[in-house]
């Protein structure tokens, strides 16, 4: 086994090679009950199952159901040469923490993940040694030969990183040659972890339990708003027999009632998804899952083969009712092709989400009527909220870059909690969400004939848009600052679409 032995204040007592966590924690209080959907982190996963094949000592700390201090005690435990940590821009605060228990330890701190890549300089600057930029497996196991015999110095060599140089300034080496063949790869390493527990959450708080997989990586497609940070734009695609082992592998392993597949567009590939549903036909496997597409990736074929496979729900990013700003976000799909799909899908009974995005630049009261009557004349079965914002590096971000305003230093917010100057404020998007979501629910109620809720639905929609008109005037940049912890309860509770199979208050 390969080992690593380090110069650093405590090398003689280190214990692993390379102990792997995030920032992500489920949050126990009576609100996050009813919005917990807790999932393995994937990639961490992917990365402890690829270095152990290379002969490397790793541990994983899962921080989803820990308390802040456990973090603390896995470094005192497994006395790691270095620590790689998974950061989104959710995590942030708490992954800078982190980052000052492994300095305080002398262990070598590497990050990556989506949230790291667009600020290196500001995570190096706060005591990370390393940013892996793109995928991390090769990357890493790169770094863990290095580090112990040349330490910071010749990082250059290495592809895929983000350092400080001698200078204190940026060196960003050429980027990592992607892993081409999917399927030659191990799969997640799931048994390092509690996978049981989350499980159990599932069925406590949803009455079935779901277990994450994913058959690709990588979106080539062009939304302003969205990161390409990790896999690019690129599109690969594991083989159809190498899912479906790993399907089987889990069914035995686990039980599960459902099934995540977390690809960015889970059908891109036509004849894969036909090739797949046969396959799953023939080693008769049929377990309901849930899976994220585009309208134009989907066709009358596509359909059968999902309805085949189980599938009891797809979520289509529509994010908008208005053609015009479906435009402006890059999008490249047509409101009309969202309504078509989404009956093709509900007439073989999978039920369709949709994520809907607010507050995307140029938007107007108009475009936001258009997105209730697209939600009502499409009728999903259910529709998700939130309110855009510009995460680094994105496409959106530079848009909006003259008018971004922050209300405190980058350490204690997060990109949720950038304003936008000229937008309305967040009250306004409060009640203006308020709006949509009592509409298209009053719309649902008196179509099923249910006309007490429809009024109820009704009057809750006419005081969010009551309240929209009494705000107009309020800008973003006018607000109290942000708290730097992001939405507040009821405006996360909104965000999240908390309304959208009952009434929104």
């Amino acid at each position: 086994m390969t080992r690593i032995e380090t110069d650093s204040p405590r090398g003689a007592d280190r214990g692993c090679d390379l102990l792997l966590s995030h920032g992500y924690r489920v949050a126990l209080d009576e609100h996050e009950r009813e919005i917990m959907m807790p999932y393995p982190p994937l990639g961490l996963l992917y990365l402890s199952s690829h270095l152990k094949a290379d002969g490397f000592s790793v541990a994983i700390h899962d921080a989803t159901f820990a308390e802040p201090g456990d973090f603390v005690a896995a470094l005192d435990e497994q006395r790691p040469a270095v620590v790689g940590l998974y950061a989104t821009l959710m995590t942030r605060g708490r992954v800078l923490e982190m980052i000052a228990e492994c300095r305080d330890r002398g262990i070598w701190v590497v990050l990556g993940g989506p949230e790291p890549a667009p600020n290196a300089e500001r995570y190096l600057s706060h005591g990370a040694h390393v940013v892996v930029v793109g995928e991390g497996e090769r990357t890493t196991a790169e770094l863990l030969r290095h580090l112990p015999v040349r330490g910071l110095d010749g990082l250059d060599g290495i592809d895929g990183l983000r350092f400080l140089g001698a200078d204190g300034k940026i060196v960003d080496t050429p980027p990592r040659a992607q892993m081409s063949d999917l399927s030659a790869q191990p799969r997640p390493d799931r048994d390092a972890i509690d996978l049981e527990r989350y499980l159990t959450t599932w069925r406590d708080h949803h009455g079935y339990s779901s277990i994450s997989l994913v058959t690709s990586r990588g979106c080539p497609f062009t939304c302003r708003w969205c990161s390409h940070d990790v896999y690019g734009r690129s599109h690969r695609r594991r083989s159809v027999e190498d899912v479906v082992d790993e399907v089987a592998w889990i069914v035995k392993r686990y039980e599960p009632d459902q099934l995540w597949f977390t690809d960015d567009v889970f059908t891109l590939n036509r004849p894969w998804v036909s090739d797949l549903a046969v396959e799953l036909g023939r080693r008769n496997l049929r377990v309901p899952f849930e899976c994220i597409s585009r309208p134009d990736r989907i066709d009358e074929a596509v359909a059968d083969s999902l309805a085949e496979m189980g599938c009891r729900r797809l979520w289509i990013g529509a994010e908008s009712g208005s053609q015009r700003i479906l435009d402006r976000m890059g999008r490249r799909t047509r409101v009309e092709d969202v309504r078509q799909k989404t009956r093709m899908l509900q007439s073989r009974g999978i039920e369709v989400g949709m994520f809907i995005m607010l507050g995307y630049d140029g938007e107007t009261v108009d475009d936001l009527q258009a997105t209730i009557d697209h939600l009502k004349s499409s009728a999903p079965d259910i529709f998700l909220t939130t309110v855009a914002y510009p995460i680094q590096g994105t496409e959106y971000a530079r848009d909006v870059a003259e008018k971004t305003v922050a209300d405190l230093p980058w350490a204690e917010r997060t990109d949720r909690d950038l304003r936008i100057a000229g937008r309305h404020s967040r009250r306004w998007y409060r009640h203006a969400t308020r709006w949509m979501v009592n509409e298209v629910n009053a719309h649902r109620a008196r179509r099923d004939g249910r006309m007490l809720i429809a009024f109820r639905c009704y009057i809750k929609g006419r005081a969010g848009r009551l309240g929209m008109t009494l705000t107009d005037r309020q800008r973003e940049e006018d607000a109290v600052a942000a708290s730097g912890r992001g939405w507040g309860a009821n405006e996360e509770r909104a965000r999240r679409g908390a309304g959208a199979a009952g009434e929104l208050g």
